[in-house]
């Protein structure tokens, strides 16, 4: 081969292996498509839009909500494992969706850890035990004893079969070792409603939907599902405190399509970490009920993991499953 045919073919070559790196050094260098695999308005929701709002500003590029609901996340999340891996589909959900899907689901179209790249965690949310305000429980410990004394007497309401308040209920009664008899209701809403009439008495809820009421006195809150009380209710205690080791918070975090290059996700994970830092964002975060919580790749994961073999087990024992 001629020296100059070897000088160009050997430029070619050298400009395919620099464009790969380049287009990292340069990202984002065009829109970032969020996708939240809920409908719009939900917490999951609004975090992912404050978050996308934050990650513009520090980022210098615009990143985008695209909201993809249907089968309780599934179709959103298998979206965005399919996307291409190059850092321009992100995907922002809950651990309803990401850690027990998996166990509920007979096929969601989706592996939770092969399929992603963890980012960060981005905050939790308390669910929170609540009876009517004329229940007799007056504490975790009360409900605990009546629960025992009577056991399958006392009903609690969810908004539906598998759902978050489901199965929390069902975590509750396994650590505790009493016996409530599940109602499933179509929706967080009904169900709420029928435990401020008082047709049935219990019910586990999403902070964000259920914190108008505890304030107004229709509802009266027993326990908080995170391990610490939350900021928001700081009188209402951890059902932990009394139930050593309940932990059923849902948590909201970021992924990237697996494979995307370990550079564009180490810069993802420090826009994120200072994004979360700014100076409004713990406000913005309270007003949906939420807590803060930046994490590593790997305690995400860690955290991930962990959750699978936990709701496995929830999800087993209560015998919920959706085809």
């Amino acid at each position: 081969m001629p020296a100059v045919s070897r000088r160009a073919a050997l430029g070619l070559l050298s400009s395919a292996l620099a464009a790969p790196a380049f287009a990292q050094a340069d990202y984002p260098n065009r829109p970032v498509t969020v996708v939240v695999p809920q409908a719009p308005g939900g917490a999951n929701d609004i975090i992912a839009r404050i978050i996308a709002e934050k990650l513009s500003e520090v980022m210098g590029q615009r990143f985008v909500i695209e909201n993809k609901a249907g089968a309780g996340g599934n179709l959103g999340s298998q979206a965005a494992a399919r996307a291409t891996p190059d850092g321009y589909t992100l995907l922002v959900t809950i651990s309803a969706s990401q850690a027990i899907n998996p166990a509920l689901y007979a096929r969601t179209g989706f592996d939770p850890v092969k399929d992603f790249a963890p980012i960060s965690m981005l905050g939790t949310v308390p669910n929170v035990l609540v009876v009517n305000p004329n229940f007799p429980a007056r504490t975790v410990a009360d409900l605990i004893r009546m629960a025992k004394e009577k056991p399958g007497d006392y009903h609690y309401a969810s908004a539906g079969n598998g759902t978050l308040n489901h199965l929390v209920g069902e975590m509750l009664k396994s650590r505790a070792g009493i016996d409530l008899k599940h109602i499933p209701y179509r929706g967080i809403a009904p169900a709420l409603s029928d435990v401020i009439a008082g047709h049935v008495p219990i019910t586990f809820s999403n902070l964000p939907a259920v914190i108008s009421q505890i304030q107004a006195g229709t509802v009266r809150a027993l326990g908080v599902s995170t391990q610490k009380r939350n900021a928001n209710i700081p009188d209402v205690p951890a059902i932990a405190e009394t139930v050593p080791g309940f932990d059923a918070e849902l948590w909201i975090a970021i992924y990237g399509v697996a494979g995307t290059p370990q550079p564009i996700i180490d810069r993802l994970v420090r826009a994120t970490h200072e994004a979360l830092a700014k100076p409004d964002m713990k406000a913005k975060f309270a007003q949906q009920g939420a807590d803060i919580v930046a994490s590593t790749p790997a305690e995400l994961a860690a955290k991930l993991e962990a959750d699978l073999k936990v709701w496995a087990e929830i999800v087993r024992t209560s015998g919920a499953k959706i085809e």
